[in-house]
C-alpha cells in the first residue's frame, strides 16, 4: 500500500492542491507498475533492503513526475499475496549435501533433572507392572 501526496506549484497561491480524476487514475496505474516491478524481479531480502531507504518511493515519484508532482511517497504496508515456489535443488545447493555434520553421540548420560518427566514416567510405570 502506498500513500502520496500532491506537490503545490512554485508559483501557486492557494494551499491546497488536488489532481484530476484521470491524473489519479494514472499515477495509480503507474505506481501499481513500478511496485510489481520492483517486487517481482528481486528475492524477499533485497525487497527489505529496498524498502527501507524508501528507494521505491522516490522511483514513483521521478516517474509521475510527467503527470503530477508528488510528494512523501511512502509504503506503508507491504503482502506477500503469492507464496514463493519452493525449489529443493536451490535448497540443497545453498546448504549443500549435509556431510559430515550428522552429530555425535553423547559422551555421558543425561543428568536426572534434564530428562522429560513424561516420557520418564512412562519408562518407569511399564517396568513396575511387570513385577
Amino acid at each position: 500500500f502506498v500513500i502520496a501526496f500532491t506537490e503545490r506549484r512554485p508559483d501557486q497561491v492557494s494551499t491546497n492542491c488536488y489532481a484530476q480524476s484521470a491524473q489519479i487514475r494514472k499515477i495509480r496505474r503507474k505506481m501499481m507498475e513500478i511496485m510489481a516491478k520492483e517486487a517481482g524481479t528481486v528475492q524477499l531480502r533485497e525487497l527489505v533492503k529496498k524498502l527501507i531507504p524508501e528507494s521505491i518511493g522516490k522511483e514513483i515519484t521521478k516517474q509521475t513526475r510527467g503527470i503530477f508532482p508528488l510528494k512523501d511517497v511512502l509504503i506503508r504496508k507491504v503482502k506477500i499475496i503469492k507464496k514463493p515456489k519452493f525449489d529443493i535443488t536451490k535448497l540443497m545447493e545453498l546448504h549443500g549435501d549435509g556431510d559430515g555434520d550428522a552429530g555425535v553421540a553423547m559422551l555421558r548420560p543425561e543428568a536426572e533433572e534434564a530428562q522429560n518427566t513424561l516420557t520418564a514416567e512412562v519408562k518407569a510405570t511399564p517396568m513396575e507392572e511387570d513385577e
